[in-house]
C-alpha cells in the first residue's frame, strides 16, 4: 500500500506536466496564429495627435477695436463680423478720395477747354501771320520801286516776325496741353485712373474695418480687447474648422519600412474611448524627422553621439462623416494602428495636378456700389 501511493503521485505529476506542456503548446500555436493574422502587418503608436488649420484672424487696416461680437468657443459662419474697428478715419479718407476724384474730373474738363482756347489762339495767330506776310509781300514790291520808305518796310518785316513768334508760342502751349490729354477718353486719363483707384482703396479700407470670419468654425485664442490699437497683420483671434482636421501619428523610423500611402488605419481617441473606432487612410509621410525640424536640431558631429530611434510624422486622413458625427479638438491624443499588408502604394507623394486645397470668399467685396458712386461723381462734375 505504501509503494502504490508514490506511484500514483508520480503519475499525477506526469499527467499535470503533460497538461501544462500541452497548454503551453496550444498557447504558443494560438499566439503564433494571432501574430500571423492580427499583429504581423500592424504598426501602432500612441504618439498621435489631432492637427488642424488654425485660421488666424488679423486686421487688414490699422485702427482701434470698437466692438467684439464673438468670444472663445462661439460658432461662427464664413462672413460673420467678428470685430469692428473705429471707422472715423476711414470715412474721412473715403470722403477725401471722392473730393479728389471730383477735382480731377474738373481739372481734365478745364484742360479740354484750355486746349480748345489754345487751338483758337493758334488759328488766330495763323491768320495774323498770313495778314502780316501779305502786307510784307506788297511792301517788297513797293520797296523795289522806291514807293515806300524804309521805316514802313521795316515795320512790315517786324510784324511778320512777331506774328511768327506768337504763332510758335501758341503752338507750343497747345502741344504741351495736348500732351496731358493725348486725345484719350476721360476714363483713360492717368489723373482720373489714379483718383478712381484712390476712391476704391479708401472704400475697401472702410469695408475692412469690419473684420469677418474667413470660414465656418469655432472661435479660439481671442486676444483682442475693446479699445486696443490694432496694426496691420496683428493676430486678434483664431477660427478653427471642425471639418479641416487630420491626425499626425509619430511612428518610429523602424516602423516605416512597409508603410505606404493609401494604407488603412484604425484610430482610437481618448476622448471617445476604446470602443469608438475611427477609420482613416495614410495620405502622407513627412520628409524629415521631428528633431530635424525642431528649433534646435541635434548636432551629431561632436563625437558625443548616442543613437536614438527617431520618429517621423505620418499624416492620417480621417473619415469626414465620422468627424461630422463625432467632432474632434486640435491636440487630442490618439492610438493609431496602420495595416501595412498592402505595399502597392507610394512611399512619397507623387506630383499632382495643381489644385486649391482651401479657399474663402469673405476677403472679396462686391464693388458694384462703389463703381456706381464713382460713375455718379464723374457725371456730376462733367457738366
Amino acid at each position: 500500500m505504501s509503494e502504490a501511493a508514490p506511484s500514483n503521485k508520480t503519475k499525477n505529476r506526469k499527467k499535470g506536466l503533460s497538461i501544462f506542456i500541452l497548454l503551453l503548446i496550444v498557447s504558443g500555436i494560438l499566439a503564433a496564429f494571432y501574430w500571423l493574422f492580427f499583429l504581423k502587418d500592424i504598426e501602432s503608436t500612441e504618439d498621435a495627435y489631432v492637427g488642424g488649420n488654425q485660421i488666424m484672424v488679423s486686421g487688414q487696416v490699422a485702427g482701434n477695436v470698437a466692438k467684439i461680437n464673438v468670444d472663445n468657443m462661439d460658432k461662427v459662419r464664413a462672413g460673420d463680423i467678428l470685430i469692428e474697428l473705429d471707422d472715423t478715419n476711414a470715412k474721412l479718407s473715403f470722403e477725401q478720395a471722392q473730393s479728389n476724384l471730383a477735382n480731377a474730373v474738373r481739372q481734365i474738363k478745364q484742360l479740354e477747354f484750355t486746349v480748345q482756347q489754345l487751338q483758337a489762339a493758334v488759328n488766330a495767330n495763323e491768320i495774323t501771320l498770313a495778314q502780316a506776310q501779305g502786307n510784307l509781300n506788297r511792301r517788297v514790291q513797293l520797296e523795289k520801286s522806291g514807293a515806300i520808305d524804309q521805316e514802313s518796310f521795316q515795320h512790315a518785316k517786324e510784324a511778320v516776325a512777331l506774328a511768327k513768334a506768337n504763332l510758335s508760342s501758341s503752338q507750343n502751349q497747345l502741344a504741351a496741353n495736348q500732351a496731358l490729354l493725348l486725345a484719350r477718353p476721360l476714363m483713360q486719363q492717368p489723373q482720373i485712373q489714379n483718383a478712381v483707384a484712390a476712391v476704391k482703396q479708401a472704400w475697401l479700407n472702410l469695408q475692412r474695418t469690419q473684420i469677418k470670419s474667413p470660414i465656418d468654425g469655432y472661435v479660439a485664442r481671442r486676444s483682442a480687447q475693446v479699445g486696443q490699437a490694432v496694426s496691420v497683420g496683428s493676430p486678434l483671434m483664431a477660427v478653427i474648422s471642425t471639418e479641416q482636421m487630420w491626425l499626425d501619428a509619430n511612428f518610429k523610423e523602424t516602423q516605416l519600412t512597409d508603410m505606404r500611402l493609401g494604407q488603412p488605419a484604425e484610430v482610437h481617441f481618448d476622448l471617445y474611448g476604446k470602443d469608438k473606432v475611427f477609420h482613416g487612410t495614410v495620405v502622407g509621410i513627412d520628409i524629415g524627422t521631428g528633431s530635424a525640424f525642431s528649433l534646435l536640431p541635434s548636432q551629431n558631429a561632436s563625437g558625443n553621439w548616442i543613437k536614438v530611434v527617431q520618429r517621423i510624422p505620418v499624416r492620417i486622413q480621417l473619415d469626414a462623416q465620422q468627424i461630422a458625427e463625432n467632432p474632434l479638438r486640435i491636440g487630442l491624443s490618439a492610438t493609431v494602428k496602420v495595416n501595412v499588408a498592402n505595399k502597392d502604394g507610394a512611399f512619397l507623394r507623387e506630383i499632382d495636378a495643381p489644385r486649391t486645397h482651401y479657399t474663402t470668399d469673405t476677403l472679396h467685396y462686391d464693388e458694384s456700389a462703389v463703381d456706381s458712386l464713382i460713375q455718379s461723381i464723374i457725371e456730376q462734375n462733367l457738366h
